[in-house]
C-alpha cells in the first residue's frame, strides 16, 4: 500500500476519533455550598452539591431538584449534575424541605427560596456568584416529581431561567391540584421551553396512560394521541411505556432499575442513565443546552 494512502487512512481514523469524542468532555471540579431556603421565610440553611469545568472560562448554570423525601444528592441527581457539568455548565443539585408535598402556595414558596434573583441568600445567587459561572449565558433546570414542579416554577423568580426538563411532572398529584400555578399559561415559563417525561402507570396521576396524557396536555398545552408529543424545537412531552423500561413497570419512578418508587434511589435503569431513548437522561439534558450560550 502506498505511503500516501496509509497516511490518508491514519488521518481519517484520527479525525473519526476526534469527532466521536464529545466536544464537552473536560476535567471537572466538585464543589459544595449552602443557601437559605424553606417553605415561606427562607431562613433555614440547605446544601448545594455540584461540579463545574476545571478551567478559567465562564459557564451557564444548571440546577436540579429531587422528589419528595429523596436525598438531594441521590444517584439520579448526581448523574444529571455530572452530565451537565461535562457539557460545560456550573451544575448542582439543591437540597430543599422535601419531606412533604404541598399545594401551590407551599411549592411556589420553596421554588422562590431557591430561585429568587433578588435575594443574596438564594441558591441561584450562590451558584451565579461562583467564579466559573456566568448566569447571563442562561440558567436551565430539571427535577423529579416535586422537584420538577419547583423547576417549572423557577422562571417566576429568575428571568434568566431558559428551559426546564421535568421527570414525573403533572398538574395534580393525588389530592394536590396544582393547575393554578403550573398548568400551561399559569406560570412564567412558556411551554415551548418545557419538556416533560412521565411513566404510563404514574400512580400520582391516575395510574393509566390516558390520565397521564391528560395531565401532560394540561401542563404543556400540547395534545397528541401518541405517546410522543414534541414540537419542532423539542419541547413537549413523552409517555414511557412498560416495555421500554428494564423492570417492566413504567411508574412514577420509571428511571429506577427495580422496585419503582419503593426501590433504592441509587439504583438507576441503565436505559435512562446511559441510553439514547426519548425518555433517557442524555437527549433530555442535551435539549436543555440549546437554550443557553456556550
Amino acid at each position: 500500500m502506498k505511503r500516501s494512502v496509509v497516511a490518508k487512512i491514519v488521518m481519517g481514523l484520527l479525525l473519526s476519533t476526534a469527532w466521536s469524542t464529545p466536544v464537552w468532555a473536560q476535567t471537572l471540579t466538585s464543589f459544595t455550598a449552602t443557601y437559605k431556603g424553606g417553605s415561606g421565610t427562607c431562613g433555614t440553611t440547605y446544601n448545594i452539591q455540584g461540579k463545574e469545568p476545571s478551567s478559567t472560562s465562564k459557564y451557564p448554570v444548571f440546577i436540579y431538584m429531587v422528589g419528595t423525601s429523596e436525598t438531594y444528592n441521590n444517584a439520579s441527581a448526581l448523574a444529571a449534575v455530572d452530565e451537565m457539568a461535562g457539557r460545560g455548565y456550573v451544575a448542582a443539585t439543591v437540597e430543599y424541605p422535601s419531606s412533604s408535598f404541598g399545594a401551590c402556595s407551599t411549592l411556589t414558596a420553596r421554588s422562590k427560596c431557591i430561585f429568587d434573583s433578588t435575594s443574596a441568600s438564594s441558591a441561584v445567587a450562590a451558584l451565579c456568584s461562583r467564579p466559573a459561572a456566568d448566569c447571563s449565558k442562561g440558567i436551565v433546570v430539571a427535577g423529579f416529581s416535586q422537584g420538577s414542579i419547583l423547576a417549572i416554577l423557577a422562571k417566576n423568580y429568575d428571568a434568566r431561567v431558559q428551559a426546564a426538563y421535568g421527570l414525573g411532572a403533572g398538574v395534580q398529584y393525588s389530592l394536590y391540584d396544582l393547575r393554578a400555578c403550573v398548568a400551561n399559561g399559569k406560570r412564567t415559563l412558556s411551554s415551548d421551553r418545557l419538556r416533560a417525561v412521565n411513566g404510563e402507570a404514574d400512580s400520582f396521576m391516575g395510574s393509566s396512560e390516558s390520565s397521564v396524557r391528560g395531565q401532560l396536555q394540561e401542563l404543556t398545552g400540547r395534545s397528541c394521541t401518541a405517546t410522543s408529543c414534541f414540537a419542532s424545537n423539542g419541547s413537549g412531552w413523552y409517555i414511557v411505556k412498560h416495555a421500554e423500561v428494564s423492570d417492566g413497570t413504567a411508574d412514577h419512578c420509571y428511571m429506577r432499575a427495580t422496585g419503582g418508587c419503593s426501590g433504592s434511589q441509587n439504583s438507576l435503569d441503565q436505559k435512562w442513565l446511559n441510553g439514547t431513548y426519548s425518555w433517557s437522561a442524555d437527549p433530555n439534558l442535551q435539549w436543555l443546552t440549546g437554550f443557553t450560550q456556550p
